[in-house]
């Protein structure tokens, strides 16, 4: 199981949001491109980052950002946030990126998912952020009424390389993940699920290893700046 350490990027910082609320943003690295290069010699072997301005705009916002730690880090690197045309995916790919994840367009336009998963195979995720088990879109700000698994299924046979699933009241709270929300999504669909939300010790870590369902890994991020876990003894504990 793969820990992506968490870069949540708001005006060009490193910060962490409670529940997605943007007014409730906490900074934790002026230099998110220095954050990323500790986690990197820390040993993590991915990056999560989120261009949370962009998931608000539609549109990358903390691009600059984005191209500095790719400049400065060599490990895969996934990001999210605002990233809703085949224009912007191929852009971003180009750039380095190992991977781009599409939340909003996932429910607005899933054929666009599709066409992106047949053109860049490998490269391309789907994040599905829920809140009581229903999917929120456009930085979770707007509700739907479409199931998360539901939501999931419709994308078995498109080809994507992940699904990244949030917990919405998880995050960023420090309480724990939905272990059972979580494998119950990954024991639905065949494809490779990521757990984020609420991971906030190591005992946390080691119920989502132990959860019966074949998670691909799980995203922290407030708990690494906290200090709740020690990055290098949680890659020891999923290696």
């Amino acid at each position: 199981m793969i820990l992506y350490p968490a870069i949540d990027l708001k005006d060009g910082h490193a910060v962490r949001l409670v529940h997605g609320e943007m007014d409730r943003a906490t900074v934790f690295n002026e230099d998110p491109a220095a954050q990323a290069l500790e986690f990197v010699r820390a040993g993590c072997e991915w990056l999560h980052l989120v261009d949370l301005n962009g998931a608000f705009a539609g549109e990358p916002v903390n691009a600059a950002a984005v191209e500095a730690i790719l400049a400065q880090t060599d490990v895969p690197t996934q990001l999210g946030g605002g990233i809703r045309n085949i224009e912007t995916i191929e852009r971003w790919l180009s750039k380095g990126l190992a991977r781009v994840i599409l939340g909003t367009v996932a429910v607005e336009k899933p054929a666009l998912v599709r066409d992106a998963a047949r053109q860049f195979p490998g490269q391309i995720a789907v994040g599905i952020d829920a809140r009581h088990g229903k999917v929120a879109t456009k930085g979770w700000a707007e509700e739907t009424d479409i199931d998360a698994t539901d939501l999931a299924k419709s994308f078995e046979d498109a080809g994507v390389a992940a699904i990244v699933y949030t917990d919405i009241l998880r995050d960023g709270a420090m309480k724990g993940p939905n272990i059972e929300a979580t494998a119950a999504l990954a024991n639905a669909v065949s494809i490779p699920v990521i757990a984020s939300g609420g991971v906030s010790s190591l005992n946390d870590l080691k119920a989502l290893r132990d959860c019966g369902a074949p998670l691909n890994g799980a995203i922290s991020g407030r708990a690494l700046y906290d200090g709740a876990i020690d990055l290098k003894e949680a890659l020891q504990l999923l290696a």
